[in-house]
C-alpha cells in the first residue's frame, strides 16, 4: 500500500514521468493496482476512514493479487481532474472516487482511458468503464430519529448538514419523520456548513443549535466536532460512517456505519476474473451497506427495543422509511397514503417534510 497526500503526489506522479521506459511486459501475475480518491483525511475518523478501512479489508483478503493506493484530501473539483488522470497513467486499472463531486471529473477522465475501470460512490452519471455505487444512508437515519424522538426532551433535533444535495435531504426528511412517528411535533434544525469535513464549522454550528433548544444532534458531515460539543453541553447524538463512541462516551448514542468492504472485493475480483461491467449499486440495511453500531448503555431498553423493530423492520421490508401520507414545509401532500417514493424519487429529492427547519 502507498500513501499520498496532494503534495507528495504531484511530486512523485512528476519524478515518474521523467523515467526510462523499461519495456516489462505486464504478466498474468502481476498484482491488480487499484487507487483509491478521497475527500477527506483518511483520519476523519468518518466517511474517509470508513472507505481506506474498506481497502485495508480489501488487502487483507485478497492478499498478492492486489497493490492499493490512495490520495487523501482531494477537493471536489479540478484538482480530482488531475489526480484521476495521473491515478490512470501511472497503471492503476481499478480507480475508486470516493464523493459525490468528483462527478465529473470521473466521467471526463474515464472515457480518456478506456482501458481503466472507473467506480464513483454517491453519484449517478456512468460510461461504459464507469460505475456508480452507494449506500441506503436513510436507513440508518431512519432508526437514529426514532432514538431521537423518544429521547429528546425539547423535541428539537440539530442536523449538522454537508451540502443540499438528494442523498442528504433524503436522510433530513427520514430522520424526521422517524422521530414524528413517535412525536408529532418533532421538529429539526438544519445548519448548512458548505463541507465535508470542516470541524471548526461543525462545532460551531453544533453549538448554535444547542443554543436554539437543541437537545439531540446528528449530522451528515465527517468529524467527530458534533459529538465532541455535545458530550461537552451534555446532549445526545449520534456518529457518522463510524462508531464514534470513543469521542463522546456518554452523548454518543450509536452510529450509522458504513461497510464497504465486500462491494470493493467484487469488484476487484470481476476486473481480475474480466468480468466487469459498469452498472449502479444502491443497498442498504439488508444487504449489509449501512449498520448500526453499538447502543449506548446508558440508553433506555424501550428505546433499543424501538430502535430494533425499525431497523429489523427495514431489513425484512415491512417498515419504509417514506410511506405515505407526507406532506412538505409547505403542507403540500407529496405522498399519498399507501404511497411511497421510489428510487427515482429519492435520488432527486429536493423537498423538506413538515417539521423541518432549514
Amino acid at each position: 500500500m502507498t500513501k499520498f497526500t496532494r503534495r507528495n503526489f504531484v511530486k512523485v506522479a512528476g519524478a515518474a514521468a521523467t523515467l526510462p521506459l523499461l519495456g516489462r511486459p505486464a504478466f498474468a501475475a502481476d498484482p491488480l493496482k487499484v487507487a483509491f480518491m478521497y475527500v477527506g483525511p483518511v483520519g476523519d475518523f468518518g466517511w474517509t476512514w470508513a472507505h481506506d478501512h474498506a481497502r485495508k479489508q480489501m488487502e487483507a483478503e485478497l492478499g498478492d493479487a492486489i497493490s492499493t493506493s490512495f490520495v487523501e484530501s482531494v477537493p471536489e473539483g479540478p484538482d480530482a481532474e488531475r489526480v484521476l488522470r495521473e491515478l490512470a497513467q501511472q497503471g492503476n486499472k481499478l480507480i475508486f472516487a470516493t464523493s459525490f463531486g468528483y462527478m465529473n471529473q470521473a466521467v471526463k477522465v474515464s472515457q480518456q482511458f478506456p482501458d481503466v475501470k472507473f467506480e464513483h460512490a454517491t453519484g449517478y452519471q456512468r460510461t461504459d468503464n464507469l460505475s456508480t455505487y452507494n449506500a441506503r444512508f436513510y436507513e440508518g437515519r431512519a432508526v437514529l430519529g426514532t432514538i431521537a424522538g423518544h429521547m429528546s426532551k425539547s423535541g428539537i433535533g440539530g442536523y449538522i448538514a454537508s451540502f443540499p444535495i438528494p442523498e442528504v435531504v433524503m436522510g433530513i426528511n427520514a430522520f424526521t419523520l422517524a422521530a414524528q412517528k413517535v412525536n408529532p411535533d418533532f421538529k429539526t434544525k438544519v445548519i448548512w456548513v458548505n463541507s465535508w469535513f470542516d470541524p471548526a464549522k461543525e462545532a460551531d454550528a453544533t453549538r448554535a443549535m444547542i443554543d436554539q433548544g437543541v437537545d439531540v444532534v446528528t449530522q451528515h458531515t465527517d468529524s467527530p466536532a458534533p459529538l465532541q460539543v455535545a458530550e461537552e453541553r451534555g446532549i445526545i447524538g449520534f456518529g457518522q460512517a463510524a462508531d464514534m463512541t470513543s469521542f463522546a462516551p456518554n452523548a454518543h448514542m450509536t452510529a450509522i456505519t458504513d461497510d464497504w468492504a465486500p462491494y470493493y472485493v467484487d469488484r476487484a475480483k470481476a476486473v481480475i476474473d474480466v468480468t466487469w461491467t459498469a452498472g449502479d449499486t444502491w443497498k442498504g440495511i439488508k444487504e449489509g451497506f449501512v449498520g448500526i453500531s453499538p447502543y449506548n448503555a446508558a440508553m433506555p431498553a424501550e428505546v433499543v427495543a424501538a430502535a430494533e423493530v425499525v431497523r429489523n423492520g427495514i431489513a425484512a421490508g415491512t417498515y419504509d422509511p417514506f410511506a405515505g401520507p407526507i406532506n412538505d414545509q409547505a403542507g403540500t401532500e407529496r405522498v399519498g397514503a399507501g404511497g411511497t417514493q421510489d428510487d427515482g424519487q429519492l435520488s432527486g429529492m429536493d423537498w423538506y417534510v413538515a417539521g423541518v427547519q432549514s
